[in-house]
């Protein structure tokens, strides 16, 4: 708040001298569309992103301008395909029942698409059996549960939690939490100067007293794509145990959790085009079977004594309670969606257009990007422009019909190394066109000249 009051005092100060205007490729006048127009296509490639976005029927509703939404906030919410929407939607009219606990007709169907729903999982990830699939409410919570369940029982004081800045909230304060109540030490891999992990200063970031590795596999801000099957081979030669955070990657990049030997991945739903409040946490079953459960009551029980009680074997050991059905048979559905569609073909149209508009932005005046080149990242661009609150931004592209996401990201350390308070991210997903950057370009430029002059 007290950075925007500062820049507003700016702008009034400076009203009486006219403001250069800003230098923007591109800058003729161009007719707002009134339709979603044909996608540019990538040389070489067949992915029709316009009958991908048909398929989504929230992103081929007029909006109150008469416009199209430009939505370009997919790291945070990815929009839902028909098929996911009409799989929920067919659950609650045709067979709902609790899971997992009646064998009449509705009960048996749910238990069917339930467990249909974590083959579908298991298969995407290649994971070596569906029991390794555990449903959570989310990434947040997998994370908490691994850190509650199975490190914090095995972390001595001295211990060594290895990280990074560049972590979401969600896989930094569990381990920040885990430390303080174990007397472990938390400590962070080093970053290069374009927001990429330092891999000259890996042989001394991994000791003998280092007993998990906590990393994302693409940084929600950066957009960083880090190394994940060499920090497993590093985590595994000192005998740590290795958790990825796969919220953004899963989405966008093939996972291979048995190819890349990791101990644990979580991700969720909302992401992957799926529902929200479901999620998946995926353990390696010697690891699953180590962890202790944090949540007790329902499916995850075995045998109830007057003393003791005894617990199910894995995946439902972690599954207490009614689960979220409606979401994980959405899940299911999203999943095979992005099958479907090709998760390939997906990655190179997002890199294609973060390749588009790295370029269109790198040409701006006072514009600082934060992360690596194009060839490093994923479909996530965060920037920072002189003299421009994010919020603010925010507000004007609104009102231009362009969704964006202003703020942390919930990566206030990350924000703090790099000296900003606050940042404007742009993120694709399968649905985004050629027509989306250059909607979005023209919205910025009648934005910064507003809040510049």
């Amino acid at each position: 708040m007290v950075e925007r009051i500062q820049l507003l005092a700016g702008r009034l100060a400076g009203a009486a001298t006219a403001a250069s205007p800003l230098s923007l490729p591109g800058a003729v006048p161009v007719p707002e569309p009134q339709q979603p127009l044909l996608p540019r296509k990538v040389p070489g490639a067949d992915f029709d992103v316009l009958r991908i976005r048909s398929q989504f029927p929230v992103l081929n509703r007029r909006l109150p301008s008469g416009g199209f939404p430009v939505y370009l906030d997919s790291g945070a919410s990815a929009q839902k395909p028909r098929v996911v929407i009409d799989a929920q939607r067919d659950v609650e009219e045709q067979y709902f029942a609790n899971a997992h606990r009646g064998t009449y007709q509705f009960g048996l169907r749910i238990d069917e698409a339930f467990e249909g729903a974590r083959a579908d999982v298991a298969r995407f990830i290649h994971a070596p059996s569906a029991d390794s699939i555990v449903f959570t409410p989310g990434t947040t919570i997998g994370l908490n549960m691994i850190a509650a369940g199975w490190a914090v029982p095995r972390l001595r004081p001295g211990d060594e939690i290895l990280t990074t800045v560049m972590e979401h909230h969600a896989n930094f304060v569990p381990w920040q939490q885990a430390a303080a109540r174990t007397g472990a030490v938390l400590k962070f891999l080093p970053l290069t100067s374009d927001g990429r992990l330092d891999p000259s200063q890996f042989d001394t970031a991994f000791t003998a007293r280092t007993r998990v590795v906590a990393v994302t596999a693409m940084s929600n801000m950066l957009g960083s794509i880090n190394p994940i099957r060499e920090l497993t081979r590093r985590a595994h030669a000192v005998g740590a145990c290795m958790v990825v955070d796969g919220a953004q990657s899963v989405p966008h990049l093939p996972t291979d959790v048995t190819a890349d030997n990791i101990d644990f991945l979580v991700f969720s739903g909302h992401k992957v085009y799926g529902p929200t409040g479901v999620g998946v946490l995926y353990g390696r079953p010697e690891r699953l079977e180590e962890m202790q459960p944090v949540h007790f009551g329902g499916h995850m029980i075995a045998q109830v004594g007057l003393e003791k009680s005894t617990w199910s074997a894995p995946p439902a050991r972690f599954e207490a309670g009614t689960m979220p059905i409606v979401q994980v048979i959405g899940l299911g559905a999203a999943i095979r969606w992005m099958e479907a569609t090709g998760l390939d073909d997906i990655h190179a149209w997002e890199m294609h257009l973060t390749g588009m508009l790295y370029e269109r932005l790198s040409q701006i005046d006072g514009i600082r990007i934060f992360g690596p080149k194009p060839e490093f990242r994923g479909g996530i661009i965060s920037f920072r422009i002189d003299g421009v609150h994010p919020e603010d931004l925010a507000t004007i592209l609104d009102h231009h019909d362009v969704f964006t996401r202003h703020g942390h990201h919930c990566t206030m350390p990350l924000h703090t190394s790099l000296n900003v308070s606050a940042s404007t991210r742009v993120s694709f997903g399968a649905y985004n066109t050629a027509d989306d950057v250059e909607a979005f370009m023209r919205a910025l430029q009648k934005a910064v000249e507003r809040l510049r002059g």
